[in-house]
């Protein structure tokens, strides 16, 4: 039997709609979740901590209780980027260990632990902590291709995170582009050499993830990770109830009620709907080229978001012809936060000034230097005379160099919250400006709902109509139950601005 990740409440939304689904979109659908059977469900970690408190105004902390409370009985999962914790610098060993042990207290089961440079020196504190916590540590491999990537080298990888602590392994292929037969091949070297569960987390960017899916489970794998349906394919993970389908019956068959997830599909289609101004076409599309350039999803939409603010979108080709000869110099690192950002954004920099290198981020200068970990292969020799002529490379870890935070930040945050516990020092550790905004909204009982009520006021308003216009007919007034939230009428607001919002009750005509 393969087991399922159920990925709707974390990685289906962080790919599709940004990480904007909110708490009170999950708590409905918990209670059906929680009986369905899953091995594990993903829930937190990635880019939800920060959109929580940036952009959400939430406390992510109360979102984990709040879900561990309503889900007692399935395993609740998260993604953590090692010594980057859910940021995305290197934060010291203490604030590591802290924020792991308040994690498996409020909730966390599983703790994916990965490294975007699959250094398992980035990966060695967390895992310990994870263990001494009582949680199970699950250590990934960042799959990607390239001359220093090879079958060997990923089963070795996976012998040093067994060696760490790791209880399980995860093959992460973050930009969807693993073949059906590369994912046997490591499965099978990795149960065989290794001997710990392997569990496959892939996209659908390419179109592959659910023959992958299917040639991982084939070859021995314990788990896989699905989205159901509505947060499912493009960006996102193979649809559950496919994978359900196209394993039922046989030995693999996962067990699961396929009724029951058409219901939950169902639900979560509602909340697609309520979400869809956040909703980029693109992001749903199958990307053949992605097997060509390795980007994944959230990397192009920062890459898009950049040209689109120096009006150079017709230089997107030259960018990705780009990022692989970057990615070539830097020692070919795996395309993942915060490497994907650090290879795209130089490669930007290099297109438009029509010059490589003219200019060096500060990103790129700290990698060069070794502040993120050791690169999987040698850095070109000129990028780094040209580095290392202002800075000397550091020596060991990178986090040996940090001193302690923690006691620092609990005082800090007292100050401006005198009754704040663990929980609100790790956040404004690893977010302090995000998280004094967060506060200070909050003191003001600028609550979501508040601000929610506020600006549908402010939106009635500048939606009157004048007295002497007839209304419009019935029939074209398609408002949702309840109202639309006010940042969700501003999503739709610059997707009609940029013509990308197709309305059903609009007639469209060919220009």
């Amino acid at each position: 039997m393969v087991g399922i990740t159920e990925t709707v409440l974390r990685d289906g939304h962080q790919s599709l709609i940004a990480t904007r689904m909110r708490t009170r979109d999950m708590l409905p659908a918990a209670e059906r979740l929680d009986a369905i059977g899953y091995r594990s469900l993903e829930v937190w970690g990635g880019a939800t901590f920060d959109v929580c408190l940036r952009f959400l105004h939430e406390d992510p902390w109360e979102r984990l209780q709040s879900l561990k409370r309503a889900m007692p009985n399935t395993p609740l999962q998260m993604l953590l980027r090692g010594q980057n914790l859910v940021g995305y610098r290197h934060y010291p060993d203490d604030l590591v260990r802290k924020f792991v042990a308040e994690s498996a207290r409020r909730g966390i089961d599983i703790f994916r632990v990965f490294d975007a440079l699959n250094d398992p020196r980035n990966m060695g504190v967390a895992i310990d902590a994870v263990r001494k916590a009582g949680g199970r540590a699950q250590g990934t491999i960042c799959y990607t291709q390239s001359p220093v990537h090879t079958l060997p080298s990923f089963v070795q990888l996976g012998r040093e995170l067994a060696a760490l602590g790791a209880e399980e392994l995860c093959i992460k292929d973050m930009a969807g582009f693993m073949p059906p037969g590369d994912a046997a091949a490591l499965v099978r070297a990795l149960v065989r050499e290794v001997g710990l569960p392997v569990v496959v987390h892939t996209h659908s960017s390419s179109g592959m993830s659910a023959l992958t899916c299917l040639a991982a489970a084939e070859a021995g794998a314990a788990a896989v990770d699905t989205a159901l349906g509505p947060f499912s394919g493009g960006a996102s993970q193979p649809p559950t109830e496919a994978l359900v389908g196209a394993m039922r019956g046989t030995p693999l068959d996962p067990k699961l009620d396929l009724s029951a997830l058409a219901d939950l599909s169902e639900y979560f289609r509602t909340v697609l709907d309520h979400y869809r101004p956040l909703l980029n076409l693109r992001s749903l599309q199958t990307d053949g080229e992605v097997l060509l350039h390795q980007v994944p999803g959230g990397m192009l939409s920062n890459l898009l978001s950049q040209l689109q603010e120096q009006d150079a979108l017709a230089r997107l080709p030259e960018v990705f012809a780009e990022i692989p000869r970057v990615r070539q110099d830097l020692g070919y690192p795996p395309l993942v936060t915060p490497t994907s950002q650090i290879v795209g954004i130089q490669a930007v920099f290099n297109v438009l000034a029509g010059a490589r290198y003219q200019t060096i981020t500060r990103e790129v200068r700290d990698y060069v230097r070794g502040l993120y970990g050791a690169p999987p292969g040698p850095i070109d020799a000129d990028l780094r005379r040209k580095v290392l002529a202002d800075a000397a490379p550091i020596q060991g870890r990178p986090a040996d160099l940090l001193a302690p935070e923690f006691a620092r930040a609990l005082e800090e945050v007292r100050a401006l919250v005198p009754a704040a516990d663990d929980a609100e020092a790790i956040s404004y550790a690893v977010f302090p400006a995000v998280y004094k905004a967060y506060r200070a909204r909050r003191d003001r009982a600028l609550t979501d709902e508040a601000l929610t009520s506020a600006a549908l006021g402010i939106v009635g308003a500048l939606r009157a109509r004048p007295a002497s216009l007839p209304a419009p007919p019935s029939s074209l007034v398609r408002e949702e139950a309840g109202g639309m939230s006010a940042w969700a009428h501003e999503g739709r607001s610059r997707l009609h601005s940029q013509r990308r919002w197709i309305d059903a009750s609009t007639r469209r005509t060919r220009r």
